[in-house]
């Protein structure tokens, strides 16, 4: 079953990673830079200081660290080195077949995907954090973690399965983190201004 599962999952990333085109290679590549999102990254943080008292806004800061090292280094250490899956592009058989846009591959094992587990992460816990006052912003960040996810499959990175098992596991991260924060520390929302 395992075997099959496997075979699927590698049929959809031939499937998927074939539809590129070098008209929008570019963009993809730029949609998988961490670098890109640093602009959004500081206006997240900047959120959450507009919207809490400062103390608060420490607090759910070092929450958002503990969420990256957990989507990070849980991805490597819990999967990534457990599972040893190797990535599509330093699979053998696949190597004629394979749109390799950024000309190299990376680490040796895909699963799960960093930048999946990394990204969703974050979009499930700030997602949470702003849906009383910006309940549509939860599903922005869903859509941009779901861009930056399958970018790794368009640039030949991660076969679908590793970039769901990241998504899964960011997910659970990001709401766990997400609901010990709620639970346990009280965040005071700034009262606006008459």
């Amino acid at each position: 079953m395992l075997e099959q599962i496997m075979q699927w999952d590698e049929q959809l990333f031939l499937l998927l990673n074939q539809q590129g085109t070098e008209f929008w290679d570019p963009f993809w590549l730029r949609v998988s830079e961490v670098a890109i999102w640093i602009p959004l990254y500081a206006a997240l943080l900047a959120l959450v200081f507009w919207l809490f008292h400062w103390k608060s806004g420490l607090w759910i800061s070092l929450f958002l660290v503990l969420n990256i090292f957990a989507t990070d280094q849980g991805s490597v250490q819990l999967f990534k080195e457990k599972f040893q899956r190797s990535r599509p592009c330093h699979e053998e058989h696949l190597q004629d077949q394979i749109r390799l846009v950024k000309g190299h591959c990376g680490g040796a094992y895909g699963f799960v995907s960093s930048h999946a587990s990394n990204t969703f992460g974050l979009a499930f816990f700030l997602g949470l954090l702003f849906r009383r006052r910006f309940p549509w912003l939860y599903y922005a960040l869903i859509a941009w973690a779901s861009m930056v996810a399958y970018s790794r499959v368009y640039l030949g990175v991660h076969y679908p399965g590793d970039i769901i098992g990241g998504a899964l596991f960011g997910a659970l991260c990001g709401t766990a983190l997400y609901l010990i924060m709620d639970r346990w520390i009280p965040l005071d929302y700034r009262k606006p201004k008459a």
